[in-house]
């Protein structure tokens, strides 16, 4: 019989803080309005990308020390 993976984490739990959350939304919004950019400084292209909106808030969450998983290694 084949047996069930188990999660480490319960059900319920929340996977990323409310702070990161905030910072996520803060992108998504920058994004639609045109003014979120890429790159170091700013300084690349304007973001057209919902998942390149999402990625950027976070990463600014996890600058700022909000509750988000490590990045996967590449």
């Amino acid at each position: 019989m084949a047996t069930k993976k188990k999660s480490t984490r319960k059900s319920g739990t929340r996977k990323y803080g409310k702070a990161a959350g905030k910072s996520v939304e803060s992108a998504v919004r920058r994004e639609k309005k045109g003014t979120l950019r890429s790159g170091k400084g700013g300084k690349g292209g304007a973001v057209k990308s919902r998942k390149q909106a999402i990625a950027i808030g976070l990463s600014e969450a996890r600058k700022k020390g909000a509750k988000v998983p490590e990045k996967k290694a590449s």
